[in-house]
């Protein structure tokens, strides 16, 4: 009998409770929230990628009737900060500014105006006339190496890194070895969630300043506007509001400080809504990196060693570049036995759109460049991917090599082998070579995430769960439910340990002034931290249940017995409801069934994941179909399958965008971004998804709430180097550029011949 065979409510594919609202438009997203006396706030944005401001000419906006204040350089807080900031005391480097003298790149703000409408609002800041003084402009980051252009203090490359094991340059001196080298370089992309980016800012009598938005981190929010307007923190409540799709393009600290200053200037609650321009240039994209790879292997494919450098464009401001070159460089050292291995990275401004987090943060590019590198290494030996792989591996328990930790219940094998088998790999593999226009191929990617942030940074929360007077119970957190079914997983793992349905327990989200401290809603910690937590939490309240309704039952706490919403004695008949017993509790022992308890995350195993994935290649156009994707996921325990099999082809369809079609891409000489509008930047949309068969894996991870872990971001990592492997296996090449659009497919379609 497994695992989830013995479960009642985890495992099982329950509705996520907030679905009917949102498709019948009765849930209140930030954007539809109204307040009394609101005023809305529309930007000026940079339309140089450099330059000084030399003037800024508000009079005609200022004068348009419904205009109530104009926000600039000169009259707002000049307090440096780092939106990827979520707790105070991290040490990243500080260089952005609300209204900054100096542009960095096309969408940078340059003022802000406040009015009674947002039709005035946007009419006045087309009136602004900006004047700048034209600076030097590197967009290339590569080019940023060079270091003929001075774009920040700190020069070019802000901040390098290093880790290694073993001896990787007496390995590629050694004979008998067989080099492979590559460059694969991965594009700025968007989020692209269906909500933009909006905020609400509502100022009290007592001079509070609430705000409202679908952030991922609402206590790094609160910290980060305290900062930025020199506020004690009691002064400012963030609450996040619903959450229409973010992707970690709502992870990093953009609007709010804006908002919140707007507020409380005006004295009155302020909007800002950015359109799907703005969301796309001026907040975060996915980092632009470009990786180098040389692999060393033996005849029979045996990896011996392998060393990556790796340059990562965070664009005009530094925000994650350090953080997310680390990232990149954990998950190197966890998928594969590598007794020697190199890793070296640099990361360097440029004056294009900021890079922060996004989906897998950085996982999705050093697969990609990896991944697609390794598939290179196969054909030169001559041999089956899969074979390749399955020879070097991790085994379950293997240790990290850079610090010796496990890796966990580590079941990347197992993901593959049933992969094949379900893709019917060996068929396919082996057909003879389509010889027309449309040629079909096949491509796989193994790849691996963390689960939280122990090893790294703090990780941990608080819950308290209440049983109120008529049973029913709320469960106070720090969640942040991005529209992912966090909410609904939680209900099932407290339901599943207390017996109960999850529809009498109400999860209430994040909200400053309620909930205790949590570090947000990143990391793929939500279920392996947060529902551990949820299980802590649940298991005190049951001990402190028993105790208590040990005394108005007159026996030992040994002897109660709570099912199917009844309480009672083992040495009594009398069965009471878990209502009456909590007013009974109440009244008798002046005692409230509440508990909190905080947890901190002991392990950060990995997870692992597969992609198989067929494809159609028209060499006449350059276009690719996709024609099959399975996936296969190392999670331990589903906690809610039907919300895991959604992550799952969400993902697929983010990778599938990275790897065929999406790209922000930025003019090389004026740096104005090509792809800032849906008209202009393309997706895989839903007459393009191809069938999605998805496996899971669940054997169990230490520390995980019955066994789980992450599936939300390793969902979308294996799907982009999976799917370049097939086109190149379908037409004999090397793409590594992504996104492989038609005219590269063609330019390596001629080059091939």
């Amino acid at each position: 009998m497994t695992v989830r065979q013995k479960l009642k409510y985890v495992g099982k594919a329950l509705p996520i409770e907030d679905g009917p609202a949102k498709v019948t438009g009765r849930m209140k997203f930030a954007g539809d929230m109204a307040f009394d006396g609101m005023l809305h706030a529309a930007f000026v944005f940079s339309s140089v990628p450099h330059g000084k401001v030399k003037n800024i000419d508000t009079a005609e906006a200022m004068a348009l009737p419904g205009v109530v204040k104009i926000f600039t350089h000169a009259n707002s807080p000049d307090v440096k900060f780092n939106t990827q900031n979520w707790f105070i005391g991290q040490k990243n480097v500080e260089d952005q500014q609300l209204f900054p003298e100096v542009m960095r790149f096309v969408g940078d703000t340059v003022a802000a105006v406040i009015a009674e409408s947002k039709e005035t609002a946007r009419r006045a800041a087309g009136l602004i006339k900006v004047e700048y003084e034209k600076l030097p402009v590197v967009i290339n980051p590569e080019d940023a190496l060079q270091g003929t252009v001075q774009l920040h203090e700190e020069g070019n490359p802000f901040f390098t890194m290093e880790s290694k094991c073993g001896d990787v340059d007496a390995v590629f001196a050694s004979q008998g070895v067989i080099t492979v080298e590559d460059r694969v370089e991965t594009p700025k992309i968007h989020h692209v969630a269906m909500e933009n980016h909006v905020c609400i800012a509502e100022p009290d009598h007592n001079g509070r300043i609430t705000v409202y938005t679908p952030c991922q981190v609402v206590f790094g929010v609160r910290a980060l506007v305290a900062k930025v307007l020199n506020m004690s923190l009691n002064k400012i409540r963030v609450v996040k509001s619903p959450i229409g799709g973010s992707f970690g393009g709502k992870q990093e600290v953009t609007l709010e400080p804006y908002c919140a200053l707007f507020a409380r200037e005006t004295g009155r609650p302020v909007i800002l809504e950015f359109e799907r321009e703005a969301s796309i240039v001026s907040t975060r994209t996915r980092t632009k990196t470009i990786g180098y790879v040389k692999t060393a292997v033996d005849p029979s494919g045996l990896i011996l060693a392998r060393q990556t450098e790796v340059v990562v464009d965070t664009g005009a401001y530094t925000s994650n570049g350090a953080v997310i070159c680390r990232a990149m460089n954990r998950k190197l050292y966890r998928l594969y036995r590598i007794p020697n291995q190199r890793y070296a990275a640099k990361a360097v401004h440029t004056n294009t759109s900021v890079g922060g987090a996004c989906r897998g943060y950085g996982s999705p590019q050093i697969h990609a460049i990896t991944e697609i590198s390794l598939d290179h290494v196969a054909r030169r030996l001559g041999m089956d991917p899969v074979d390749l792989r399955l020879k070097n591996l991790v085994h379950p328990f293997d240790k990290d090599p850079l610090n010796d930790a496990s890796l966990g219940n580590a079941r990347i094998i197992d993901c593959v082998q049933k992969g094949a088998e379900e893709f019917d790999w060996s068929r396919k593999w082996s057909r003879e070579k389509d010889l027309g226009r449309w040629k079909k191929g096949v491509g796989m990617a193994c790849v691996n995430h963390v689960n939280g942030y122990f090893g790294a940074y703090q990780d941990f929360g608080a819950m308290t769960l209440r049983m109120l007077e008529d049973g029913s119970m709320t469960l106070r957190t720090g969640l942040h439910d991005m529209g992912s079914g966090a909410v609904i997983a939680i209900k099932q793992i407290v339901a599943e340990v207390l017996d109960i349905p999850p529809e009498v327990i109400e999860v209430l989200e994040t909200d400053t002034d309620a909930s205790s401290y949590d570090v947000g809603c990143q990391s793929s910690r939500t279920i392996y931290v947060c529902g551990t937590n949820a299980v802590k939490t649940a298991e005190a309240w049951r001990r402190l249940f028993f105790a208590e309704s040990a005394k108005i039952l007159g026996c030992s706490a040994n002897d109660v017995f709570m099912q199917a919403g009844m309480v009672w004695c083992d040495k009594s008949p009398e069965r009471i409801s878990y209502g009456q017993m909590a007013c009974l509790v109440q009244q008798q022992n002046r005692v409230e069934l509440s508990v909190t308890v905080d947890y901190q995350a002991p392990a950060n195993p990995a997870s692992y994941a597969v992609n198989f994935i067929e494809v159609e290649v028209d060499t006449l156009t350059g276009l690719v179909k996709i024609l099959d994707v399975v996936a296969v996921h190392d999670i331990g325990q589903a906690i809610n399958t039907g919300v895991v099999e959604g992550q799952v082809h969400g993902g697929v369809q983010m990778g599938l965008g990275l790897a065929l079609c999406e790209d922000i891409a930025f003019h090389p000489l004026t740096g104005i971004p090509k792809g800032n509008k849906f008209s202009r930047y393309n997706l895989i949309n839903a007459s393009d998804m191809p069938p999605v068969r998805i496996f899971l894996i669940e054997e169990g991870e230490e520390f995980g709430p019955f066994g789980a872990k992450s599936v939300g971001e390793i969902a979308t990592i294996a799907t982009a180097p999976a799917t370049v492997n097939a086109v190149n296996n379908a037409l004999g090449t090397n793409l590594t550029t992504l996104p492989l659009t038609p005219d590269k497919i063609l330019a390596a379609i001629q080059t091939c011949g």
